[in-house]
């Protein structure tokens, strides 16, 4: 017998606060250094637990086929890497824009880890379902982990973030052009900055750094550099990893509530807190 649904499980997004590339690996993989924080923009994860060892997606983005939903992919992963008898429904109901460098799909991914983690009674550490992250892609880990984080490696290697090097939970207003940006065209983009030197945490919060990416993006994608110079009329707007999003941090909320109301219709627009430590922290806690 099937159990009932749980409630939804929360999957935030994520903004690269700066990125810098130092260059290119042996394998193809770029070695990078960014900061990662979360925002109160959030997919919901519906779950329900199976008897007989089935996966389904149940519900969520159709223009994706079910093989490849990296939800459908992390639930089947933990099944096989934990001998797991069990299966799930999964139900997915999406407001991170796709495509826009906020992570969407690796936190979807690393919710249904931590959530079937604790619903198939695993009872798995933190570390080892993170490695298993690392295989559905190099931004799941620090969704699992659920600490803003300093990273570098490919993005794997994480520094949990606290006061007072944590970064400020600031309210963001973020933008999302009609497109969607290759994140693989980004990176083999010869004309991509590859020598960035390396940087120290104290350094970044000192300078707050750049997005080695922007270039590119601005040149690939008249889009992104149009709400790129429109945000700009208010502040210093930022592009959050490869795009297309990008964002400001506003001040204040009212602020935030301000520009938004200006900004033009060929952008979506999202005003968002930033926090340190992932709401699906508190969703395990709860029980």
């Amino acid at each position: 017998m099937n159990e009932p649904f749980e409630r939804p499980w929360p999957a935030p997004a994520k903004l690269n606060l700066f990125l810098h590339i130092l260059g290119r690996r042996p394998d193809g993989y770029h070695e990078l250094q960014t900061c990662f924080q979360f925002v109160e923009l959030c997919d919901d994860i519906g779950i329900r637990v199976r008897a007989d060892g089935r996966i389904r997606r149940v519900s969520g983005d159709y223009a994706v086929a079910e093989e490849a939903d990296l939800c459908v992919r992390a639930a089947r992963a933990l099944q096989s890497a934990a001998a797991c008898p069990r299966g799930a429904d999964i139900s997915v109901l999406k407001r991170i824009p796709m495509g826009g460098g906020l992570g969407g799909g690796s936190s979807d991914a690393a919710t249904c880890l931590v959530a079937l983690n604790r619903l198939w009674g695993l009872n798995w550490p933190v570390e080892k379902l993170a490695a298993l992250g690392l295989t559905l892609g190099a931004d799941v880990p620090v969704f699992v982990h659920g600490r803003a984080a300093w990273a570098e490696g490919i993005g794997e290697r994480l520094t949990a973030l606290y006061p007072p090097l944590a970064p400020p939970e600031a309210n963001y207003l973020i933008l999302k052009p009609n497109i969607s940006v290759a994140t693989a065209d980004v990176f083999q983009d010869p004309e991509l900055t590859r020598n960035s030197a390396a940087i120290t945490i104290h350094g970044f919060l000192a300078s707050g750094g750049r997005n080695d990416c922007l270039g590119v993006v601005r040149r690939r994608y008249r889009e992104v550099a149009r709400a790129l110079d429109w945000l700009s009329a208010y502040g210093s707007a930022r592009l959050t990893g490869t795009g297309a999003c990008v964002f400001l941090a506003c001040g204040t909320l009212a602020r935030g509530r301000e520009i938004k109301r200006e900004v033009p219709p060929a952008f979506d627009a999202y005003l968002a807190r930033g926090l340190n430590d992932s709401p699906l922290l508190e969703r395990l806690a709860a029980g």
